[in-house]
């Protein structure tokens, strides 16, 4: 059949469309800025409709009315990564948490959660009837073609990204038109302390690098000390604005990658509408599947590959935690353990993990003794090469465990650093091993 007949006979409200759902079913919701909020307002508006729906997704950046107290028994969150929308339902027992590394969930689709239906966000078709998933390719390409059922909300102001990232319009159940804005996430504040960590981790790299850099405010102080640099590349699991200023005040030039060299590499993207703009049917960037951009095999093909990356948590043997606070599961690991390991097989990469070394407006080191009980340990100490706070860099790397306690105390916060050498002290005694 002809794509735009099929579009015509397929085109539906939104309303029409989420009653394709059943229950019982696991729906996969398109990640993060891609989230396709008409569609999911549509089906939690009809919640009394379904029974135990399972709904899968990583960042939620809509208000995720599915994860309101009272929707347990029509909706059930699996969630890959939380965020605020979502975090009470899962410590409330509303829902639950499924750990993963990133790269691994479009085989986890295939092959551990089998997919019912697919929500989706995409851009409109091209002459060849192939849409764009626009903001965020990720998983949700390998939920597309694994989907019984794949409905699509189709927005002209969803960008055209390029790459591996297309959906053919004769493969959606349903269509859905709407012409709203896509969700936005605006620059953070960077504080002194964060501009401080930018300027130690900037420190770390060197013209011609290729650059993974994660969400927040970090990154995004890190990419404010750059401007004296020169040819840095991208490959990386997601950017955002920072990256589109450097590229425009030639900084980055992706011309000493070597792999994709000249392109913008990522798996999604998080930003303003200027971000968007950059990137809509530009050549220079190449979107793919997270199994493409994330996996370490592929990522140590780029030399001189550096990571940047955050965490919650540091114990003096350099254990990270990055995704719990105890038993409270906080966000996900996200792609940090897939580039910490790429940039490790890297030739010349560097794996940077950084934090502020307070929390709670100083209350508490993010530097401790001991991971607090019930944490995750997100990165091992094997893979972990450097710790950067405010207070400088730790290179922990080929250190014996009493030589990485003593680099970690020279960078806590001096309020807390008596208490982890009394720490040291007990446990690195001329008498006492480890």
């Amino acid at each position: 059949m002809d794509w735009r007949s099929h579009y015509r006979d397929h085109l539906v409200t939104a309303q029409r469309a989420v009653s394709l759902i059943e229950s019982g079913d696991r729906v996969v919701v398109h990640h993060a800025c891609a989230e396709p909020t008409e569609l999911i307002e549509a089906m939690v508006a009809q919640a009394e409709a379904y029974r135990n729906v399972e709904i899968v997704h990583m960042v939620p950046m809509g208000r995720a009315p599915y994860c309101a107290p009272g929707m347990e028994s029509h909706f059930w969150h699996n969630s890959l990564f939380n965020g605020g929308p979502t975090r009470q339902a899962i410590a409330e027992g509303r829902g639950d948490f499924t750990p993963t590394f990133f790269h691994q969930i479009p085989r986890l689709l295939r092959d551990g959660l089998p997919v019912d239906v697919a929500l989706l966000h995409l851009s409109p078709p091209d002459e060849h009837g192939y849409c764009s998933l626009g903001v965020a390719v990720d998983y949700s390409l390998a939920a597309a073609r694994c989907a019984k059922k794949v409905i699509a909300q189709v927005n002209p102001r969803m960008p055209r990204t390029l790459g591996d990232s297309f959906v053919h319009v004769n493969d959606l159940a349903a269509i859905v038109e709407v012409d709203e804005p896509v969700i936005e996430l605006p620059p953070p504040n960077i504080s002194q302390v964060e501009a401080a960590i930018g300027r130690h981790c900037a420190s770390l790299i060197h013209d011609g690098d290729c650059l993974q850099l994660g969400i927040g405010a970090i990154p995004d102080a890190v990419l404010r000390e750059l401007g004296g640099f020169k040819d840095l590349g991208i490959h990386s699991e997601m950017f955002s604005d920072g990256v589109v200023e450097l590229f425009e005040q030639g900084v980055i030039s992706n011309a000493k990658k070597t792999l994709h060299k000249g392109q913008f590499v990522a798996t999604f993207l998080m930003g303003t509408r200027r971000l968007y703009d950059f990137v809509d049917d530009n050549p220079m960037v190449w979107m793919a599947g997270v199994d493409q951009v994330n996996d370490p095999r592929i990522v140590a093909q780029n030399d001189n590959l550096v990571s940047i990356n955050s965490c919650v948590q540091v114990d003096l043997q350099g254990q990270v935690v990055s995704s719990s606070a105890g038993l409270r599961q906080i966000s996900g690991i996200g792609g940090q353990a897939d580039f910490v390991r790429g940039a490790a097989m890297s030739p010349g990469g560097r794996a940077i993990i950084a934090c502020p070394s307070t929390a709670r407006g100083g209350q508490i080191s993010k530097i401790v003794p001991f991971i607090d009980p019930g944490s995750a340990v997100s990165t091992m100490r094997e893979d972990v090469e450097h710790i950067v706070t405010e207070h400088g860099v730790a290179r922990l790397w080929g250190l014996t465990l009493r030589q990485r306690a003593e680099a970690l105390i020279a960078i806590a916060h001096p309020d807390f650093r008596d208490q982890l050498e009394a720490e040291y002290g007990r446990r690195y005694t001329s008498n006492r091993h480890y």
